[in-house]
């Protein structure tokens, strides 16, 4: 893209009141952005309303900072492009949604916008199991031909990139900021490997700071550059929920993990599965709907429900006496006390074998003086 393209581009959306909608009927009616700026008032009235049309016909306050930023951001690395609507880049699948993005800045490999994706979304507050549980999907539907993209948030978001880093596959984060601001400042690293590895985007120029309400509008990206949507624990008001609504409107397969009836972050995902979405156990079951073009036979869970594999390594054996604190435990979250009703252990002794388990990676510590058995515990 030119300079002069980019800068028609930013002044566009710097226009108040001009929103992604009546970009595109400018762009149908009347072309280019340039051509859009060469156009006579009474053809930008003929779209916009009066307040709009005049604002139009206003250079916008910060374009030239903006310009520049943009502009230097995007020489300073061949990895870095600008699609717009008009580029043969830019995702079909995204272009079939209601409300495409007229720019996306994307940072990283672009093939892999262009590979069948599946989006994993989920709690920024998640159990340890519920963590584990997206790491290891991630893993196996990466491993099985399937791009991987989330949000880059906390939790949910992060394990499910991080699983499909692991799987060897591709991921694509979605930022609600520009991508010179990786959000959560916690994720900077896992960004720059996504960036390295798989692929950063955003509707944000850089320099746009996390500013709240452009985080629910990122979800409608996340959904429409996806096959399907997955959501692994979500409370009832979770925005995981948005954007597997966003994605059944758009005509995307959803899926939930179900998980414990006393647990919150679960709640989300039983709403869903009430409401037809199909429940995932393993990976196959994500397969046996999406069909990646490059399938091949995933490892890890999915591993245990299919001959095709060599099933996984087993877990190192426990001590009896942390067998026995385990499968007292069962697979839901517990207290300290419950599970002193249950095996009549003495609260020292307890809290020292809670203690072994978790410094062995089988139990997880929750909020509310919780524990919660670990899946490969």
């Amino acid at each position: 893209m030119e300079r002069r393209e980019l800068a028609a581009w930013l002044r566009l959306q710097l226009t108040p009141g001009l929103g992604s909608a009546a970009q595109r009927r400018l762009l149908a009616a009347l072309g280019t952005p340039e051509q859009i700026l060469a156009a006579p008032p009474a053809a930008h009235r003929s779209v916009l309303t009066p307040a709009v049309a005049a604002a139009l016909a206003q250079e916008p306050p910060g374009l030239a900072e903006l310009l520049d930023r943009s502009w230097n951001w995007l020489q300073a690395s061949p990895r870095r492009q600008l699609l717009s609507l008009g580029d043969a880049r830019y995702p079909a699948s995204l272009l079939q949604t209601a409300d495409p993005p007229p720019l996306l800045y994307a940072e990283g490999q672009l093939d892999w916008l262009h590979v069948p994706a599946l989006a994993i979304v989920g709690s920024r507050r998640p159990t340890a199991q519920g963590r584990d549980t997206a790491r290891e999907l991630a893993h196996d539907l990466a491993e099985a031909g399937l791009c991987i993209v989330s949000g880059l948030a906390l939790g949910i978001d992060g394990a499910a990139h991080e699983g499909a880093l692991q799987g060897g596959g591709g991921t694509i984060a979605v930022l609600g900021t520009g991508l010179d601001r990786l959000y959560p400042p916690t994720h900077r690293a896992l960004g720059l490997r996504i960036a390295e590895q798989g692929l950063l985007l955003s509707e944000y120029p850089p320099g746009t700071p996390p500013l709240p309400a452009h985080f629910p509008r990122r979800n409608r990206i996340i959904a429409g550059l996806s096959q399907g949507c997955l959501v692994v624990e979500a409370a009832l008001q979770s925005g995981s929920l948005i954007t597997a609504r966003l994605a059944a409107e758009a005509g995307r397969e959803v899926f939930a993990v179900p998980g414990s009836i006393h647990a919150a972050q679960s709640r989300g995902c039983h709403a869903l599965l009430r409401e037809g979405a199909k429940l995932v156990e393993t990976a196959l079951d994500v397969l046996e709907e999406l069909h990646p073009t490059r399938p091949r036979p995933p490892r890890g869970p999915a591993a245990r429900a299919t001959p095709l594999v060599e099933p996984a390594s087993p877990a190192p054996q426990l001590p009896p006496t942390l067998e026995a604190v385990l499968a007292a435990m069962g697979h839901d979250p517990v207290s300290l006390d419950a599970l002193q009703a249950r095996g009549g252990w003495p609260t020292g002794e307890l809290n020292a074998l809670l203690l072994e388990l978790e410094l062995a990676g089988a139990v997880a510590r929750l909020p509310g003086s919780l524990f919660q058995r670990r899946a490969q515990g």
